[in-house]
């Protein structure tokens, strides 16, 4: 586990609490800023190496203070050049970081949470049961970690991180200020500079923290659909039995209401084979998107170990994109990257010291059935 120092960790601080800690210790507001510039554009955890910092306040910040990143514990390069980074977080649990370049774009996929506290079922993340929340410098540090390591110094020089997507381990939501101070970093011209357009984050529909996200940011929303009616999202993501799709969709329409701009909705649909995939859920999603502006990412499914589903063929893929394109959807299928390195979505595990001993009995029921999972039969909720 890692240890603490007892000192504030400064690379999880945004800019006005950063001039609050400066205040707090006698110093000139402004030196949040300088100190912003060193830690997220430069990389420098050092003080010493803070050049426009007198040497007086340079001691007092090594006495009260640190820049401490999570610990890399590995980083693997794919074939197709996507990146993975395991980091020891402070509870002792790894999570995981893919990067992901794509013509002149790289996206960064980070996660908030030691495993998850939800049970999706087709979700490799969720099996392994869930731990602890990241701290803001958790999971800043992913980004912070990654800039570094492309030489991305300073950061607006051939940036390689140009879009962050809080898609990795664990639900953004239920981490909700961690995150929210992490995302306001990442988009201060202090920190890493990127647009609000271009910092999405992914909830599989905690209703009531999307409401609140509206209040304090901007980002970008994706939600975590991969099912068209009630019934298959009950069994799919057990946290619609708590917010159903009308009370879930009409807290996005008003999120995305909110931010203007012509901003809309990222969909994501997960394709499981014989279980969402035919051509009357396609239908059904027509018709439970008709009237809100959405983009669609279709994901074939990832495999693995235990998890009873499987990817369906390309021409079920093809059937169901053309269904929703001639409907007037903007769509695309997602194609897999970094498999080799178990990177792609919904892959990622890390090392996680599960407290809900939920990997445990998932396995063991998993070993005990033969038959793979198949859909539930539609009927109305109650």
């Amino acid at each position: 586990m890692t240890a603490t120092t007892g000192k504030v960790n400064l690379l999880g601080l945004t800019q006005p609490q950063l001039e609050n800690f400066f205040d707090s210790i006698g110093e000139k507001r402004f030196r949040a800023g300088q100190v912003m510039k060193w830690i997220h554009h430069f990389g420098i955890d050092d003080f010493d190496a803070m050049s426009n910092i007198g040497k007086a306040l340079r001691e007092k910040l090594k006495a009260s203070a640190e820049i401490r990143g999570p610990e890399v514990v590995s980083e693997d390069i794919s074939t197709d050049g996507t990146r993975k980074w395991v980091v020891r977080v402070a509870s002792g649990s790894c999570v995981e970081t893919v990067y992901i370049p794509q013509g002149g774009r790289g996206t960064l996929c980070v996660s908030s949470q030691a495993g998850c506290a939800l049970d999706c079922s087709f979700c490799s993340t969720g099996k392994q049961g869930f731990n602890s929340n990241l701290t803001a410098a958790e999971v800043i540090g992913q980004v912070w970690i990654a800039n570094k390591s492309f030489g991305s110094i300073p950061a607006k020089v051939d940036r390689a991180i140009t879009n962050v997507v809080m898609m990795g381990m664990g639900e953004p939501l239920l981490n909700f200020d961690n995150v929210v101070a992490a995302m306001h970093i990442m988009m201060d011209d202090l920190g890493y500079g990127i647009s609000k357009r271009k910092v999405t984050l992914s909830t599989s529909g905690v209703v009531p923290m999307i409401d609140e996200l509206s209040k304090v940011i901007d980002v970008s929303l994706a939600l975590s659909l991969h099912a068209p009616n009630d019934a298959l999202r009950d069994q799919l993501v057990p946290i619609n039995k708590k917010y159903p799709l009308d009370v879930l969709l009409a807290s996005c329409q008003r999120y995305i209401s909110n931010l203007g701009e012509k901003r809309v909705l990222t969909i994501e649909y997960t394709l499981l084979q014989g279980v969402n995939d035919q051509p009357e859920h396609a239908e059904e999603m027509v018709k439970l998107l008709a009237k809100i502006p959405c983009k669609i990412n279709l994901i074939p499914f990832n495999p693995f170990p235990h998890s009873g589903y499987e990817r369906p063929s390309n021409n079920a893929i093809r059937r169901f994109q053309d269904i929703l394109h001639k409907a007037g959807h903007n769509v695309t299928v997602r194609t897999t990257r970094g498999e080799d390195i178990d990177a792609a979505c919904g892959q990622l595990v890390g090392q996680v010291l599960d407290r809900t001993r939920r990997s445990e009995r998932y396995i063991a029921v998993r070993e005990l059935q033969s038959e793979p999972v198949t859909a539930p039969v539609a009927s109305n909720r109650s």
